[in-house]
């Protein structure tokens, strides 16, 4: 199976996706507080990462790992993707699957690192309820990619997650629901799931 560009994916996981820390407990709910939080953890990231040809050990890449795909919402990624699917699951069967997908991710969030030290315009941030949507430009030497990021805050966490990305008008969690659903529909979900844990075990 095909994995729809990881590096996209990820390249906008490390730009943005620890959007919003919590602040004395919760995490406030305006722009001014996600654009500060987006720029300070931006910083962070660039600052592990390095200039290019930067060799990491063991312990920083799990760092990497950890920044890169820390609130990502994979619970909501995976109800998306599989649709009805999800609801026919068992919650041991939801919590492998959702473990299978987020493992596959993270595996593959080192893989181009080069891409993490792009320049980074915050164009827009709206906040409506516990929605939120984040307009960026990426810019990497003379290319300029544009990544919106949609978010929620989660009230149990008090906290705001990445539920979708969009890059270049191509949404990760539609991508990984095409992906998934034309698997189930000519091969079943069984055969989807092989294709994951074959994916982590690699």
């Amino acid at each position: 199976m095909k994995f729809v560009k990881y590096s996209f994916v990820l390249v906008a996981f490390i730009i943005g996706a620890q959007i919003v820390q919590p602040v004395n407990g919760f995490a406030q709910k305006n722009s001014s507080t996600i654009k500060e939080l987006l720029e300070k953890r931006n910083t962070q990231v660039k600052k592990l990462v390095g200039p290019k040809g930067t060799e990491y050990t063991q312990k920083q890449r799990d760092e990497l790992k950890d920044i890169i795909n820390g609130i990502i919402d994979y619970h909501a990624m995976a109800r998306y993707a599989l649709q009805d699917t999800y609801n026919d699951l068992s919650k041991e069967e939801k919590d492998e699957f959702v473990d299978l997908f987020s493992t596959v991710i993270r595996d593959h969030s080192l893989k181009n690192l080069d891409i993490y030290r792009a320049d980074v315009k915050y164009e827009q941030i709206e906040v409506e309820g516990d929605s939120a949507v984040v307009e960026t430009l990426a810019q990497l030497k003379r290319v300029r990619t544009p990544v919106t990021y949609k978010m929620a805050y989660d009230k149990t966490s008090k906290e705001w997650v990445v539920t979708d990305i969009i890059i270049d008008d191509v949404s990760t969690a539609g991508s990984y629901r095409r992906q998934f659903q034309n698997i189930i529909k000519k091969k079943g979900y069984a055969h989807l799931l092989k294709t994951l844990r074959k994916k982590v075990s690699a």
